[in-house]
Formats: C-alpha cells, sequence, structure tokens
C-alpha cells in the first residue's frame, strides 16, 4: 500500500477521535434572554427583567475572556442564577448552557465576587434620620411595636468537612461543619447587615460582641434598638425576650420579636450557598429581588425544609443590668 494512503488514513483516525473526545458543545448554547418570562422564570426562579438588571450591573466587570470560549455576560449571569436560585448541581448547568463544568464553576466564582464587592451598595444600615425612622415606622406596622430598627439572628450554613489544620473550629453544636452567619433584617427582610466570617462553633453572642456594629450602637449612630433571642444579651440596644412573662402584655411582646427572626431566617437559608462570598452575593441579590418586588419564595417552602435544620440552641445569655432596666422602663411606657 501506498505509503502517503497509510498517512491520510492515520488522519483520518486521528481526525475521528478527536470529535468524538470533543464535541463541540457551544453550537448549541442561545441566548436565554429570547426566552418567553414564563419560560425564563421556569428555568431561572426570577423574572427576565430581574435578570437583565444584574447583567446591566455587572457587565463592565463581566469581560469576555480571550482564550478558550468567551461567555457573554448574559450567560455568564444565568448560570449563576440557575446554579445558585436552583440548588442544581454545577453539571447540569453546563449542559444546559452548553459549556463545562469547570467553566460554570469559575464563572460562579467570578460573579460571586464582583457582586460581593458591590455588597455595601446594597447592604446597608439606615444613616439619616429619615431613613431610621422609615425603618422603625415598618416594624411597628407589624405588631404595634416601637422604636424596633432590625431584627438579628445568626444561622449555620452548611460546608464541607474541612481536614486543614483548625477544621474542629467549624465543627457546630449540632455535630456538622457549618459557618454561622449573623444578618440583621428591616421589616421588608431586606438584608441590612451581614457577618460571614465565623466557623460553626462560634457562639452568636461572640460574633455579635466583635462586630462593627455593635460599636456603631454603642456610639448611638442609631435610634432605634435590635430584637434578639435569648442567645443574645439583654442591652439598652438590643432586646430580648423576657424569660417568663406574667401579663399579657408581655406574652405579644415576645410573639412581636419571634415573628421577624422566623421570616428572615426561612429568606437565608432559601436563597445563601456555602462559600462566603457566594453567601455576600446571593444575599446582595436577595434585596434585589425585593426592591422589583420579585416572588423571593416562589413556592419553594419545600425547598426550605430541605436545606434547613433544627435550630441549634445556643446558651441562655444572662441580661445586663442596664439592659434590664431599659426593657422594664420600655415595656411600661408602651405596653401598660
Amino acid at each position: 500500500m501506498d505509503i502517503n494512503m497509510i498517512d491520510l488514513m492515520d488522519l483520518e483516525d486521528l481526525d475521528m477521535l478527536e470529535t468524538t473526545r470533543r464535541p463541540d458543545r457551544h453550537r448549541h448554547r442561545v441566548n436565554p434572554f429570547e426566552l418567553s418570562d414564563e419560560d425564563f422564570r421556569y428555568k431561572y426562579r426570577f423574572s427576565k427583567r430581574f435578570g437583565e438588571k444584574i447583567v446591566g450591573i455587572l457587565r463592565e466587570d463581566l469581560v469576555h475572556d480571550p482564550r478558550g470560549c468567551p461567555l457573554s455576560p448574559e450567560i455568564q449571569v444565568v448560570c449563576a442564577l440557575r446554579n445558585w436560585a436552583r440548588h442544581e448541581i454545577q453539571d447540569d448547568t453546563a449542559d444546559l448552557h452548553g459549556v463545562s463544568q469547570p467553566v460554570v464553576s469559575r464563572t460562579c466564582k467570578k460573579v460571586a465576587e464582583i457582586l460581593s464587592r458591590k455588597s455595601r451598595e446594597f447592604i446597608k444600615m439606615p444613616t439619616t434620620l429619615n431613613e431610621q425612622q422609615e425603618t422603625i415606622r415598618k416594624f411597628r406596622s407589624i405588631a404595634n411595636f416601637p422604636t424596633i430598627i432590625g431584627a438579628i439572628d445568626c444561622f449555620h450554613i452548611r460546608v464541607k468537612k474541612v481536614n486543614a489544620d483548625g477544621g474542629q473550629l467549624y465543627i457546630n453544636r449540632k455535630g456538622f461543619s457549618s459557618v454561622n452567619v449573623q444578618v440583621v433584617c428591616d421589616a421588608d427582610l431586606k438584608i441590612m447587615d451581614i457577618v460571614t466570617r465565623w466557623c460553626g462553633s462560634v457562639h452568636d453572642y461572640r460574633i455579635f460582641r466583635e462586630c462593627r456594629l455593635k460599636q456603631r450602637f454603642e456610639a448611638g449612630a442609631f435610634s432605634g434598638i435590635l430584637l434578639g433571642d435569648s442567645g443574645y444579651p439583654c442591652t439598652p440596644y438590643l432586646f430580648t425576650p423576657l424569660l417568663n412573662p406574667t401579663h399579657h402584655k408581655k406574652k405579644d411582646i415576645i410573639g412581636a420579636i419571634s415573628v421577624p427572626g422566623t421570616q428572615w431566617k426561612e429568606v437565608c437559608l432559601e436563597i445563601l450557598k456555602q462559600q462566603k462570598k457566594t453567601i455576600v452575593a446571593c444575599a446582595v441579590l436577595h434585596n434585589m429581588a425585593i426592591d422589583m418586588r420579585e416572588d423571593v419564595f416562589s413556592g419553594e417552602r419545600d425547598s426550605i425544609e430541605q436545606y434547613s435544620s433544627e435550630p441549634i440552641v445556643q446558651r441562655y445569655i444572662a441580661p445586663s443590668i442596664r439592659g434590664n432596666i431599659r426593657r422594664r422602663q420600655f415595656i411600661e411606657t408602651h405596653f401598660q
């Protein structure tokens, strides 16, 4: 047989092998914003208008990578939304958008980093007197509870077991590895402050004691007070429930304290994931969704139960003397 003919056959065989190993997945990539709004919401949980808003905010930062397979800002945003909002594994997101799993992983990481850098634009405590008064007014409209500016609590985001030195610090009282995240929300369930840097074994009160928000309250930066559970000490600026209320009005106070905390904790468990920057990024998306009147829950109550666990009971923290006096004066003034 002619040597040239053998070489030609070898080249054809190599072409067939190459085609088998590396199918061209990118030909199937379509613009998701060409979908109907109903189909877009089904795939990405949010409206197309919300997705377009995110793309507009991030477009300048989501530049194309000139190497390999460049992704448009639109594809990068919807990959992240699909992966986070639908609790979906990255392989499925990759198949849906005609990319590889490593590309989805890098894309989610990039989008999370950009959103977390912009977090101060969307996650912030009310600063002006008018902003604080409006926040207090909305809380009062819930249960006629005056001067409340925020509800505070911590919850645990499960993480993979940490095998490095110090990994035992991530194991919480329920026995699994987690990050203990502190959040303060307003009456609209918008997140006003978030702390994500603490291991699961750290007590809620230590997180608050060492955060900058506590220093701001002690410096008199806010005209209202926080509501928390018994994992915090009662202070002049952070009220906790009475352990044994004897008056029906006092029982109403306990109900008013517990409702906001429960509601926003479910929201956070619904949208938040394991990585710390991703937690902040999802908090940003959550606040933007509320501003744009998106349906934050959108029928996902079952998934909330799937990802949540029994609350981790914190040991009781005794109230300070000043806190007890201030709380008693508050009750006598507003609820007698």
